[in-house]
């Protein structure tokens, strides 16, 4: 049987990581050890960063909706019931950039609401 050295493989695997790596400061972008701590730790900051997003997304939304439906004399949960006792279903993300890019169509959008 042949003989199977593996550095090929193994000097990959140290290389491509050090690549995820780059950009990091000091010891995290060039030693292998700390740089893969620092990988793995920067995966995980994104994986749960991702689930954050959108919580700060919807929170934003509602925000400026609740800017826009005050200027125009009414709150944001009266906004959102009447939505629900009409069974109108536009989500907020659409609200709140119809209420950002064309404040005119909303006004007319929350008139017809009303």
């Amino acid at each position: 049987m042949t003989r199977v050295k593996r550095g090929v493989a193994s000097n990959k695997r140290r290389k491509n990581l050090l690549e995820d790596a780059k950009g990091y400061r000091w010891k995290r972008s060039s030693l292998y050890r700390t740089a893969k701590q620092a990988v793995i730790k920067a995966g995980v900051y994104a994986f749960r960063d991702r689930r954050a997003k959108k919580r700060t997304m919807r929170r934003l939304w509602i925000t400026r909706l609740g800017i826009a439906t005050r200027e125009l004399g009414m709150k944001y949960s009266q906004l959102i019931k009447t939505m629900s006792d009409k069974k109108i279903e536009v989500d907020r993300k659409v609200l709140s950039q119809m209420a950002m890019e064309n404040p005119t169509i909303f006004a007319k959008f929350i008139e017809k609401i009303k």
